[in-house]
């Protein structure tokens, strides 16, 4: 379908702003340029009982930083540990705050974001460990915040969804429960296969495909890297035992086919997986839910998908 008039009418205001791409900029610039236009939209008013950040031991045995929402009312509550976008090369806990106190909120549930090490100074598989380590952390210590252990999810956009699907299968194999993943527009495969979706979407909707094979090049040591399950889920041999799935995608995203495809091996692979494509719109689309109907639509759905899925 045509793109929606609210998308349309983003895409021509960023063309008229100057249309800079997250290539063109830089890393510095383009970490300093994406937060700045995350942190410029309406700030969530949901009311949360507390904000706290802490720093919590890593995989690199420094201190990782993550932002603990918890919400209102009586707990123990679910727990989302989140992992922000961002290319794997830029976001941060700032970036991604407006969308972590919406899901606490909205959800009912203690968000833990995580504000995993970056690439070009730590390239894969740094992020990925200090995900898998937050993630032990929160399946460990979530009677100390309030949490309940019995209900950790994990979940991300974009670079922070591969994430969230990486997490989900290392916590499966190590004999850990994970209650669920929230997947909004994945990345699930770094390898050398392009996807139709690729190719489509290329140019012209804000993320292209130019600006992907540029984050991959920051994250990835080798191209041989982009073929490890680590890197790329949708390789992984066995996905069945996974937990509970919302695969979200939106139609003009370059990473359309390959979130569509890896939520279609859950569901081969016998995960009870929900995939629903968002017409109209495009990649970056969840984040900017205060000014994008259809941003909103997802937020709503993840909320309530993230409640019936959650609840004790």
């Amino acid at each position: 379908m045509a793109l929606h008039p609210q998308v349309e009418e983003f895409l021509k205001r960023v063309a008229a702003a100057g249309g800079w791409s997250f290539r063109e900029l830089g890393v510095t610039e383009c970490r300093a340029a994406y937060s700045r236009v995350l942190r410029s939209l309406p700030p969530c008013t949901r009311p949360l009982a507390k904000v706290e950040d802490r720093g919590v031991e890593g995989a690199s045995s420094l201190p990782v930083k993550v932002r603990i929402y918890t919400p209102q009312g009586e707990g123990p509550f679910p727990v989302l540990v989140f992992f922000h976008g961002g290319g794997f090369v830029i976001g941060d806990l700032d970036s991604h705050d407006n969308v972590c106190r919406e899901l606490a909120s909205g959800a009912g549930v203690i968000v833990v974001s995580v504000d995993y090490r970056l690439a070009p100074e730590h390239r894969f598989p740094a992020g990925i460990d200090d995900a898998v380590a937050m993630t032990r952390w929160a399946c460990a210590s979530a009677a100390t915040f309030g949490g309940d252990p019995a209900r950790v999810a994990v979940g991300g956009d974009s670079a922070g969804g591969n994430f969230a699907a990486v997490v989900a299968r290392r916590m499966r194999d190590e004999g850990t429960r994970i209650a669920a993943q929230l997947l909004v527009y994945p990345t699930t495969r770094l390898d050398d296969v392009v996807m139709p979706s690729m190719v489509e979407n290329a140019v012209g909707y804000r993320l292209e495909r130019a600006d992907m094979d540029w984050f991959r090049s920051l994250y990835l040591s080798s191209d041989a890297d982009g073929f490890n399950v680590d890197a790329s889920p949708i390789l992984a041999s066995d996905l069945s035992g996974l937990a509970p799935a919302l695969v979200q995608t939106c139609e003009y995203d370059p990473l359309r086919d390959e979130g569509e495809a890896y939520g279609r091996a859950l569901q081969s692979a016998g995960v009870r997986t929900v995939v629903e494509r968002y017409d109209g719109t495009i990649h970056g689309s969840f984040g900017l839910y205060a000014m994008l109907e259809p941003g909103r639509r997802m937020m709503d759905r993840a909320i309530e998908w993230l409640r019936e899925t959650l609840r004790s």
